[in-house]
């Protein structure tokens, strides 16, 4: 039996940061939870992101699931060049392009790269009970929220009841990140966990 080959399809998302753009395609991009690139350096894993970042624009490059967020340097607007990158994603997909070369990832990757590609069952089991709670409620609460946005958010640490976070994505450098930390998951936390959370930060502001 012939199997049609369906087309790849990409369409392009505002996020809540004017500086970043959510690309969404009709097919899984990636197995790993997710990984940023902030250089084309760091992007070897990544044919995909080391070609975008050939656009003198493009600033950071973040992928998760079916999706890729850019975030670029304010020199363009979004509307003079979103169809150009829209059609080099659905061409570089449709043509067979790698998005991620996993393998390459995890031979030649960096500390950094490697928390990245880490599942969060890998390392649940090191963390205490109020630890792991803290996680349950970022992954079953938290993430899907910011994941639609064209972030992602990664549990750091939980010390004398503040909670660390990293922003990745979308949700890096975004006006209303300090907001959404403060008021969503600060008030998700103190309501879900009271007495043992007093504030949350973002490592990477």
């Amino acid at each position: 039996m012939e199997l049609k080959r369906v087309p790849v399809s990409v369409y392009a998302e505002m996020t809540p940061n004017p500086a970043v753009m959510k690309f969404v395609a009709n097919k899984m991009l990636v197995q790993v939870d997710s990984i940023e690139f902030k250089n084309i350096d760091e992007a070897t894993p990544s044919p995909l992101a080391q070609k975008l970042f050939h656009f003198p624009f493009v600033k950071e490059v973040f992928l998760s699931g079916n999706y890729v967020s850019i975030s670029k340097y304010n020199i363009v607007e979004w509307e003079e060049v979103t169809q150009e990158i829209r059609q080099f994603i659905t061409d570089f997909i449709s043509g067979g392009g790698v998005v991620l070369d996993e393998s390459k990832l995890s031979a030649s990757a960096s500390d950094d790269q490697t928390d990245a590609a880490t599942s969060p069952a890998e390392t649940f089991d090191n963390l205490g009970e109020v630890e792991k709670r803290i996680v349950e409620i970022l992954e079953e609460y938290v993430k899907p929220a910011v994941a639609q946005d064209g972030g992602n958010i990664k549990f750091i640490g939980y010390a004398n009841k503040v909670v660390s976070v990293q922003l990745q994505g979308a949700c890096s450098g975004c006006p209303s990140s300090t907001m959404t930390l403060k008021s969503g998951i600060l008030n998700l936390m103190k309501s879900m966990l009271p007495t043992l959370v007093e504030d949350v930060e973002a490592v990477n502001g």
